[in-house]
Formats: C-alpha cells, structure tokens, sequence
C-alpha cells in the first residue's frame, strides 16, 4: 500500500466512526481560471475527494472563473476566513513579499524538472511566510511555461514598442517596462474582453492559458520562450486547518499529495496540446529568432538581479540551493 493511500485510508478509518450524526461542514474554495483550465480540474477532484473521504462531514465545493472572488482577492479572503480555502498563484502578492515571486524570475527554472527542483528549495521559507500571514499551504502545481502572445509578428524589442501589454503579477509587469511596452493588469477571466476590445494587445502566459481562453479570435502570434514555470497553490486558513481533527487532516493531507501529483502530469501533457490548438485555430506558433532571444536574456539578467537585490540573502540562499548539484 502506497504512502498516499495509507495516508487517506487512516484518516478514512477515524472519520468514518464520527460522520455519522456529526454536523457537515461546508467550505467554499475559490479559483481564479475556468472550470476547464486543468488548476480548476484538479481542484474539483481534489474536494470530491475531501468530501468522499471525509464522509461528507467536510464538504469542499470549488468555484471557478472567479466567480466568487477574483483572482486578486483570494489570498485575501483566505487569510481573513472569509473563506477557508482558496487557490492562488503567489507571484500576485511579490510586492508583499520577494519571496512570493521566487518561480518567476525568468529563465531561472524553465523546464518542469528544473520548476520541482526550485520549488523544493523554496518550500520550507514559503511555508514559513505563509503561516505567518495565517495560511497553511495544501498543494502545488505548475502552470506550462510562459511564451509571448501578440497580435501582431514580432522580431524584435523594437517591434513591442508602445503595445498594451496585459500583466498578471509583478514579473509580467516588469517585463513589459523592459521592453517598452505599456503593463495593464488584468485578470485571466477578463482575458478575452481585454484583447476583443483592444485593452490589451499582447501577454505572457501559457500555452493553456491562450487555449482556454481562445485568444486566437484576437492574437496571431505565440512565441515559445520558456521564460518562467508560476506556480498556483491551494492555501487554507490556518486557524480553520488547526480547528480540524488529525483525522480530517490526514484526508486532506492525501487528497493534496493525489492533486498535486495529477496537476503536475496535467501541466506537463497540457503543453504540447495546447500549443498544438492554437496553431490548428489559425495562430502562427514557434519560437523567437535569435536577435529576440537575446533580447530578452538580457531583460531577464536585469531582472534577477532586481529580484535578488529585493529578496536579500533569503532570495540569493534560495537560487544557491536550486543550482546546487
């Protein structure tokens, strides 16, 4: 028997003696991206499996596409108890913290094995901002990495000149500074409205990001840079987390390491499908010519050194432990 199963079996076990008669809880998680993007997949079996694991005495129920609190608002709410438990991707909040935006420097990690390996060395100082803003993490899972959509060929910085370029966090924003481009933050949600309408003329994103959204009514272009692999997390309120009996704890503790797991298989399989779908529904894909590519390592440089000039010795531990052999 696996350890994952062992671990729900346990807590199968205790919390079938008290769901009987015992008072079931509902908790509302809220998720930023649609109920098709492969995050919210996830996260929907994974609070199936809360709720089948606990017998029903804690029920999870998701709420995509932003429709309870937008992407912006969720770690907010977490950390309040508005909600119990939410999913985010982190990197939003760097202007809280550095730290929070370790799996965005660019090409830092930019394979999924290189993303695991960064990840790991940054979850224990994570673990320890994060509940010091009263929030327990349950799960991590990698988004694809992040390619370059344009509505137009693009060859060069000077090509990006002027264009309205739609920022999800900090690393985004910067970017579009760097290469005189016009950062205007906009959530995923509001993705399509925003290149529809001419809000927006370009971003940074995935290739699941585009497919889901069907960018390709507004964008012509993906470029394939492999600039960063952002992370979302699903975050519980600590003091709910510690209101839960070690039975209930063990169910969830399971259900997260089968999330996770499924979510980074997703992302990797993801990729190659999703990029495929934009070239069959018209967009022209492949990666940036040689000139670009330079381009944008040396935005990158400038960037990490930005970072690790925020994040002090934490950030330069944090990197010197990701290049360690």
């Amino acid at each position: 028997m696996s350890k994952v199963t062992k671990t729900i079996a346990a807590g199968l076990a205790a919390t079938a003696l008290t769901a009987i008669g015992a008072t079931a809880e509902t908790w509302d998680m809220p998720m930023a991206y649609s109920a098709t993007n492969f995050h919210s997949a996830t996260g929907a079996e994974f609070a199936a499996c809360v709720t089948a694991g606990t017998g029903g005495a804690l029920e999870i129920q998701t709420h995509p596409g932003g429709s309870l609190y937008a992407g912006a608002e969720i770690k907010r709410a977490i950390q309040t108890g508005q909600v119990n438990i939410g999913e985010r991707l982190l990197s939003g909040h760097q202007n809280e913290n550095a730290l929070f935006g370790f799996d965005s420097v660019p090409f830092l990690a930019t394979s999924f094995e290189a993303s695991e390996k960064l990840f790991e060395a940054a979850k224990e100082p994570l673990t320890a901002l994060l509940e010091e803003q009263n929030l327990h993490m349950l799960y991590s899972v990698p988004w694809p990495a992040q390619g370059l959509y344009f509505d137009r060929e693009v060859n060069s910085l000077a090509d990006m000149e002027g264009l309205k370029f739609r920022a999800y966090n900090a690393a985004s924003a910067r970017m579009a500074e760097l290469a005189g481009m016009l950062p205007v933050q906009i959530e995923a949600a509001e993705i399509s409205q925003a290149f529809a309408t001419g809000v927006a003329q370009g971003m940074v994103s995935s290739g699941s990001t585009g497919y889901d959204r069907k960018v390709w009514e507004s964008l012509s272009h993906f470029y394939s840079v492999d600039a960063w692999l952002p992370r979302n997390y699903v975050l519980v309120n600590l003091d709910a987390w510690n209101g839960l009996d070690e039975a209930t704890q063990n169910v969830i503790n399971g259900c997260s390491i089968v999330a996770e797991y499924a979510g980074d298989w997703r992302s990797i399989q993801y990729t190659e499908f999703t990029v495929g779908q934009l070239a069959a529904n018209g967009m022209t894909t492949g990666p940036v010519n040689d000139d670009l590519a330079g381009e944008l390592r040396e935005i990158g440089a400038t960037m990490t050194a930005e970072w690790l000039e925020t994040a002090g010795d934490q950030g330069a531990a944090l990197v010197d432990a990701f290049k360690a052999e």
